[in-house]
């Protein structure tokens, strides 16, 4: 393809390739902010969010902060059956009750089909919660770095990088122009697979850690020199996800700058899309990445000026994101029950299937999970089993800490989640050697299930 860079006038002017009119219809209309399917804000009891989430239980985690992100995220269906994802916090997080639920209702009010957005709240005690909107299809991150069948290919690519500039001037456009930690896992796909901006990010940075929990090689320069970010700083970590859909890999901002000054840059583009896209299209993404990652925040374009420099960029346009995905359209999340046949359910179904030793059952459940027999072995088992490992000895460091210092409550969470990611450390095993033999892993499963470990 040769050099992917080159300079081509500034991103407020959205470039037009003649060559390139007829694939790329007129994109669609600028999003609504409105959006009636929420429901309004409101502030939640504990006991509420309990019965949503089932106790809070460890088998209801969908997401889980690093060791300096001490935040747990749960899946719970409150009483009208509306699914809910609900962050919880630090004790040390947020002291001020009031101040929490004052940001919390402020960030509840940015409405938009481009975020996930924040429909409540609870502060009782010590404790802080965040409920939003459920979303049902994984991460940018999961989709981009540990894809299974096939990589997500460069028109979906763009249309992220343009619903998230949208979202980022949504936000903007109604008072919360500043974004803590934007990376790919801020980003969730909804049931139609619509890419969305976690709202999370949109609360101000509160006492449970550092406004940027990732590498330190991903943060803003100014926010490595005064620790505070700046609407510029957005720009830099919105340029880190440019270069994540370029790329398909996490790339350090200095060694993809390096590399396009050098004249280098078709070493960015993903392997796996090999001609599946322009060079055009290509070099215009590689220029926008590169001025988004400017070390000096005046340099670095506005929101506005990606917005449209994106929208010429846009293929696909009547394609639904789902099927460039590859993945099936879910039902609306009220619809989806516990019977393991569609959506969330199918985990415990799964396991209802295992006790009663119901093979047809599992079965049907497997191929509706896209269960292929004889799978090769793929990253994403090892990753995900040391992730679990690492989570373990985390949480047991943090309980042993707090056993010596005499915080005996603290301590008990802690190895509360010792226990917690063991648990689903053999559940991914058993998944896995299920993958590999499948008639010794029904016996294991049906075994595990009738002693209630599974």
């Amino acid at each position: 393809m040769g050099s992917c860079f080159s300079r081509r006038g500034d991103a407020s002017t959205p470039s037009k390739d003649p060559a390139r009119i007829d694939d790329a219809t007129e994109p669609e209309k600028p999003h609504s902010s409105d959006v009636d399917s929420v429901p309004p804000f409101k502030e939640f009891t504990l006991e509420q969010l309990r019965a949503a989430t089932k106790g809070f239980n460890p088998a209801n985690i969908v997401s889980e902060g690093g060791e300096r992100a001490l935040n747990v995220v749960f899946k719970g269906q409150l009483e009208d059956s509306t699914w809910v994802a609900v962050k919880r916090f630090p004790k040390t997080a947020w002291t001020d009750a009031r101040q929490f639920a004052d940001e919390a209702f402020s960030v509840g009010q940015v409405r938009s089909n481009r975020i996930v957005n924040l429909i409540g709240c609870c502060h009782e005690g010590d404790e802080r919660y965040l409920v939003a909107e459920f979303m049902p299809n994984e991460t940018l991150a999961r989709h981009l770095f540990h894809f299974e069948d096939r990589p997500m290919e460069w028109a979906m690519r763009l249309r992220v990088a343009y619903y998230l500039a949208q979202a980022l001037e949504h936000c903007s456009n109604n008072g919360r122009p500043l974004y803590h930690d934007l990376n790919a896992y801020r980003v969730l796909f909804d049931q139609d697979g619509n890419p969305r901006l976690s709202c999370f990010g949109l609360m101000k940075n509160s006492r449970d850690g550092k406004s940027y929990s990732t590498n330190l090689a991903y943060t803003p320069p100014e926010y490595q020199r005064t620790g505070r970010v700046i609407h510029e700083s957005v720009i830099f970590s919105f340029g880190t996800i440019l270069l994540d859909l370029l790329s398909g890999k996490h790339i350090p901002p200095t060694h993809a700058l390096d590399l396009i000054k050098g004249k280098n840059a078709s070493s960015l583009i993903d392997s796996h899309l090999k001609e599946h896209y322009s060079s055009e299209d290509g070099t215009e993404v590689v220029r926008l990445a590169s001025r988004c990652l400017q070390f000096e925040p005046p340099e670095r374009p506005n929101v506005r000026a990606l917005v449209q420099s994106l929208a010429a960029l846009q293929r696909k346009n009547d394609v639904p994101s789902h099927v460039m995905l590859g993945i099936s359209q879910q039902p609306p999340l009220e619809t989806v029950t516990n019977s393991g046949r569609s959506g969330s359910g199918s985990c415990s179904g799964f396991q209802e299937a295992c006790s009663r030793m119901d093979l047809t059952a599992i079965h049907e459940i497997l191929v509706k999970t896209h269960y292929r027999d004889d799978s090769s072995e793929n990253e994403l088992s090892f990753q995900m089993w040391t992730k679990q490992m690492q989570d373990m000895l985390n949480a047991r460091k943090k309980g042993d800490l707090a056993f010596r210092e005499k915080d005996f409550a603290l301590a008990i969470e802690r190895y509360s989640e010792v226990r917690s990611a063991y648990s689903f450390f053999v559940q991914y095993l058993v998944f896995t050697i299920f993958f590999g033999n499948c008639y010794l892993s029904i016996c294991f499963l049906m075994f595990a299930s009738l002693e209630g470990s599974v």
